[in-house]
């Protein structure tokens, strides 16, 4: 019997109104992530990931709203909730980190301070017992000398450790889901490697769910079980990570992977993806990756694919669907 998915996102979709007519942001998202598995997410800027990330939370920015579908936690629904509600999830249930550490900590409080009333907010504590639950956090996400750190203020933080105390925020309540949007891009790659391998250890020892947001396949490779690869607000291809990295379905996928230097392997050039991916009030016709697609064909102009059994996993690609076909 398959465990209760932590998050369940069915054919979700994202639409931003405006005066030349409304753009569809995301377009019939549906996957799952079960308790203590990461889930990556990648693609391109403006293929729809992070929007995946902020529908969840509910944090979309005027006038978009949440157009279609549904969005489950721990199996009850969340996308319509009310605000005073859903502000209650937030923090407690779903934990989230952001690209820049900066934006996210307050330069006026300390960090001990801003985890106590994080703490606080979330669970009846005292704060003499918030303060020492803080020092644990800190300690927990590798803070040296947590007991004294805890009274420094972010800008006496490394980039670093300032991404890592970001991370006791998010995990301050113990949430069943932590949505981590490009959580290690501003970082360098030592940094990365420590950021990733606590990301993953803290997801196993607590159970929790993560949905890792990336535009790096090589951060995906080494940190999630799955990967769900995104294009033009909608999912390409998604599938255990070793099966889509060695044997990917969808020719934009084999393109990500093409263009990722790999050490001892001697090659002319790398591969590219020629042009870039289109807006999302000029989406053409059939799949949204025919234009760029060297394997392109008519029935891709005309028809858009669905996701669909392919050799890695699921990919809403024809070609792929052909293959698994003759190999049936």
């Amino acid at each position: 019997m398959t465990a209760q998915p932590t998050l369940e996102i069915r054919n979700l979709s994202v639409k931003f109104p405006g005066r030349h007519g409304t753009v569809t942001a995301l377009d019939d998202v549906s996957l799952t992530i079960q308790p203590g598995e990461i889930l990556g997410v990648v693609g391109e800027s403006g293929a729809g990931k992070s929007m995946t990330g902020l529908a969840v939370l509910r944090l979309l920015e005027p006038p978009g709203h949440i157009s279609g579908g549904e969005v489950l936690l721990n199996g009850h629904r969340i996308d319509n909730l009310p605000e005073h509600e859903m502000e209650k999830i937030r923090g407690r249930e779903i934990g989230a980190i952001f690209q820049d550490p900066l934006t996210s900590l307050n330069p006026l409080f300390s960090v001990g301070r801003q985890l106590v009333e994080t703490i606080r907010l979330h669970s009846p504590m005292s704060k003499a017992a918030a303060r020492l639950r803080a020092v644990e956090l800190l300690a927990e996400v590798g803070i040296p000398a947590p007991a004294e750190r805890v009274d420094h203020f972010p800008h006496q933080f490394s980039g670093g450790m300032r991404q890592r105390v970001v991370i006791a925020l998010a995990l301050a309540a113990r949430p069943k889901l932590v949505i981590a949007d490009e959580p290690t891009t501003a970082l360098d790659v030592s940094i990365q490697a420590q950021i990733t391998a606590l990301l993953r250890r803290l997801c196993k020892d607590n159970g929790t769910a993560v949905m890792l947001v990336t535009h790096d396949m090589g951060v995906i490779a080494e940190t999630a079980d799955r990967v769900a690869v995104m294009y033009a607000g909608r999912l390409v291809e998604i599938g255990p990570v070793a099966d889509v990295v060695a044997r990917p379905s969808h020719p934009y996928t084999r393109g990500l992977m093409g263009s990722i230097p790999t050490l001892g392997a001697r090659v002319p050039r790398l591969q590219q993806i020629d042009g870039a991916m289109p807006r999302l009030d000029a989406i053409p016709p059939g799949c949204a990756f025919n234009p760029r697609c060297p394997l392109v064909h008519d029935r891709c102009r005309s028809e858009r694919p669905n996701l669909r059994a392919a050799a890695s996993g699921l990919a809403a690609c024809w070609l792929a669907a052909a293959s698994e076909e003759k190999a049936a």
